[in-house]
Parts: C-alpha cells; structure tokens; sequence
C-alpha cells in the first residue's frame, strides 16, 4: 500500500483551459493588443506518471485507429480531421528539451508517461491544440522541477513553438492566456517582440467583466485556414490591410480603458466594431457563412458579438439583460447553435510562477 500510495504521489496532472480573445483579435500576429480570458466551460488535461520508459498514450477516441469499416475510417476523417493529440505531447517535449538545453537549464533523466484529455470542441477557435499543450508544458515543468527556471512571460513563446513545428496558424494571444489564466491585456508591440522574445502581459481583475455568453456551432469550419491571405498581405505592405489591423489593436487600448470603467455600452460598439473590421480584411468567403450567421444571429436581437477566435465560435453581449439572453438562447436553439452562459477563469499563476515574472 505504501509503494502505490508514493507512485499515486508522483502523478502530475494540469488542467488548461480554453480561452475568448475578447478585443484586438486578431492583432496579436500583427505587433497589436488584445484583452483575452481563460474559458472555464471547456479545458484540457494532462496527466503525466513517472515510468521506466518514456511513453505518449494514444487517446482511446481523439487518436483512433481501429475502426469499424472504411466508412466509419472515412466519417470520421471528415469530422475530426487527420490528428489528435500525441504530435502535440511529443512536440511540446521536444520544444521544452531545446529550450532547456540552450538555455542551460539541467534536466534530470527520469523517464514518464503522458496522457490526456480534452472537452474543447473541435475547430470552434477556442484554442484546443494549445490547451493540449499548455497543460503539457506544465506537467514537464513540475516533473523536471524546472517551474523557477522557466519564466511566465517565455512559456506561451514555448507553446506556439510546438504548435509551428506541426504547421499550426497561431498567434500568442491564445497561449498567454492559457499559461496566465484570467483575463489578461497584452501589448505584441514590435518594440517589446524584437527586445524581449515576447510581448508585454497584463493580469486584468475578471471581476471587471459583464456577463457574457458563448455560441458555437457543432460542426464548424476549420480556424487554420482564416489567416493566410490577409498574413501575405500585411507582409507585403498592403496599406488597407496595415491600417484597418492597427485599429483593430486599438479596440484593444481602448477597451483596457473601457473595461477599468465599466463602460459596458462602450464595450459593446467595440466588440461589434472589432468584428467589423475584421470582416472588411477577411471578406465573407474566408470567414464562411455559418460564422457570419452566429455573429448576425446576436446582432438582430440587439447583442454585441464577435469571434472568440478566428471562427467556429462566438463571444456576446446582452445589454439589456436577462429577456435580451432569453430571446437569443431561443434563437441558437432554434439555428441548431450550442449556447451557454461564460464561465471566467481566475488567474492560475502560483507563488513560484509570479516570482519569476519580470525577471531577468
């Protein structure tokens, strides 16, 4: 009994949470500002047990790969995709391992196990691969007992870079606010992104927040896909392009500002202006119809609405209160959307994490 009693002891499990890009997105590729939170609705968890061999477990329906017959091969490729989550565990060790080694930080040579699970839905742009991730940086950092070494501000660059290696569109916003957790303000100035490696984060009370809600579709399109013709043309100079993703990080200044206050009217016309803008870079077709309909379905009861992320799922507003979040629950039920009430997540930095935030 003592020996599984001290086994069970040495198990490490963390949970990371889905996040909402409430401003700014998606201006975090583009050295802007963004204000994100931790979604407690949905996470990610790893677990990971000291073992002979080191071991990445398959998960039993996320990386399947025995099947009933071709068809049921072929449907499931369709709705789920070609991956689940062991090239992100074997990734994000990798990454760790480098970083280590670069950085002269001594690992010791015991060997582990790592599993997970996850009930972030699929392609809603609530940050499901990074999530994965996330919570696997943070099991290596306990096993290795490595967390004082690693400072707060680099581990979100650590994330994106397992995610880079598997050809993943990302940008920082989602990962610092999964490594951070709460509600956070984030400055990707090109200043602060040349000299420190990252940008400059700032915890925010979630306490300031309205009530807010989450739609998202159960089979939506794919949020990797969103990115790719505005990056091309902000890195080639195209003016509209560089002009309107400036003022989509301002929203973000903005609503530091507003959200301080508790300026929720405010809030509102900077969500809606927010996705407008996005919308007029993007255009329709890459946004796709049915993330365009999620958004319109809020606005015509007269809510404020924008993307979480780059598709898949919505972040809204009610104004007017509770008969104003009746009439649009009935009306995503009616639309065949899932909508729920936003749980915010607290910050869930420890003492040794916040001890190494800010240094050099």
């Amino acid at each position: 009994m003592e020996i599984a009693s001290e086994k069970q002891s040495a198990v490490i499990e963390h949970k990371s949470y889905a996040r909402v890009g409430l401003l700014g997105n998606p201006s975090d590729v583009y050295f802007g500002n963004t204000i994100s939170f931790s979604l407690g609705n949905f996470w990610a968890s790893v677990r990971l047990e000291p073992s002979t061999d080191l071991v990445i477990v398959p998960h039993p329906s996320h990386d399947l790969v025995q099947f009933n017959s071709i068809s049921h091969l072929v449907n499931r490729l369709q709705n789920e995709g070609y991956y689940g989550g062991v090239r992100l565990l074997m990734a994000i060790c990798k990454i760790f391992h480098k970083y280590c080694k670069e950085n002269n930080v001594t690992l010791h040579d015991g060997n582990f196990t790592l599993s997970y699970e996850t009930n972030i839905p699929r392609q809603t742009g609530l940050s499901g691969s990074s999530a994965i991730v996330s919570a696997a940086l943070s099991c290596l950092l306990d096993f290795y007992k490595v967390r004082h070494l690693i400072k707060v501000e680099v581990r979100p660059n650590l994330v994106l870079n397992a995610e880079k290696e598997l050809g993943i569109v990302a940008g920082l916003q989602d990962r610092v606010a999964q490594v951070y957790g709460g509600l956070v303000y984030m400055d990707f100035g090109k200043n602060h992104m040349d000299e420190l490696g990252h940008g400059i984060y700032t915890p925010m009370d979630v306490d300031l927040l309205p009530p807010l809600y989450l739609i998202y579709a159960e089979n939506p399109s794919d949020s990797g896909k969103v990115h790719s013709t505005v990056r091309q043309r902000w890195l080639d100079g195209d003016e509209f392009i560089r002009s309107t993703m400036e003022e989509v990080a301002n929203i973000a200044v903005e609503g530091r500002k507003t959200l301080l206050e508790k300026d929720y009217i405010k809030l509102a016309a900077l969500m809606n202006h927010n996705f407008d803008l996005r919308r007029r870079m993007f255009g329709d077709d890459a946004l796709g119809a049915m993330n365009i309909e999620m958004v319109e379905i809020a606005r015509r009861v007269g809510a404020a609405s924008k993307f979480t992320g780059s598709g898949g799922a919505v972040v809204v507003f009610c104004p007017d209160g509770h008969s104003q979040v009746k009439q649009l629950e009935d009306a995503c039920h009616s639309a065949g959307f899932s909508f729920q009430p936003i749980k915010v997540m607290p910050s869930f930095l420890n003492d040794i994490d916040c001890q190494t935030l800010g240094s050099k």
